[in-house]
């Protein structure tokens, strides 16, 4: 699953790695949690990109309310086209969600460690994700969530899952609203994982209100 990431990033960076012309704006985080609006990238009508900042927890358009939105913080590769919740926006509102990491808890015999997954650059990259538009009378919510896959190699002694990546190749293909819907379900296998690195890090971020450098630092390099 995908449950925590960063995102520390210049805005500047940011706009030329995924070709946005227009200002992006949005809040640098050392640990984004769910349930707070996060940077995605999604393509417009004249096939240009935008940067908007979308809240972390899907709510399907069939909802009553919000109140269930938590849960769909992660979509599943397996079932994005056929369960209802997924299979809309996986068909017309597939977007980019910018990180330069992401975390994930192993198990270990006295409890669990915390590990940061990064590209061994240290660049940008981003998650596959969907994205919805909620609306109830007079209120609107536009909301996302990080699509899922099965472990790779690399993830497996840490995580039975990952989220997926999308190779900096495929962000066209995989935002074009007029793509064929198998041919964009194809891109989430990728060899992206290749280019990841994980490093443990102390149990400072299990605290989602911490949000500083420590989160992210090797844990031999911590003082103790």
């Amino acid at each position: 699953m995908c449950g925590r990431y960063s995102l520390t990033t210049d805005a500047e960076t940011l706009a030329e790695h995924f070709q946005v012309l227009r200002d992006i704006r949005f809040q640098p985080s050392y640990n984004i949690a769910p349930s707070r609006k996060i940077l995605n990238i999604v393509e417009l009508d004249d096939g240009s990109r935008k940067a908007v900042n979308l809240f972390w927890g899907l709510v399907p358009t069939w909802s009553k309310d919000t109140k269930n939105s938590a849960h769909l913080i992660n979509a599943r590769m397996e079932t994005i086209r056929e369960k209802p919740s997924f299979r809309a926006a996986f068909k017309h509102r597939r977007c980019l969600i910018p990180a330069d990491g992401y975390f994930e808890w192993q198990k270990q015999a006295n409890g669990k460690q915390a590990f940061h997954i990064h590209r061994e650059d240290c660049q940008p990259f981003a998650f596959a994700g969907l994205w919805e538009q909620w609306q109830h009378g007079t209120e609107t919510l536009y909301s996302c969530t990080i699509i899922t896959t099965a472990a790779a190699e690399l993830m497996q002694p840490i995580h039975e899952r990952m989220p997926v990546i999308m190779p900096t190749q495929s962000y066209q293909d995989w935002l074009d609203k007029t793509a064929d819907v198998d041919d964009a379900y194809l891109l989430l296998d990728n060899q992206a994982y290749a280019e990841m690195t994980p490093i443990p890090v102390s149990d400072w971020v299990n605290n989602p209100r911490h949000d500083d450098a420590g989160c992210i630092e090797r844990l031999s390099e911590k003082k103790h």
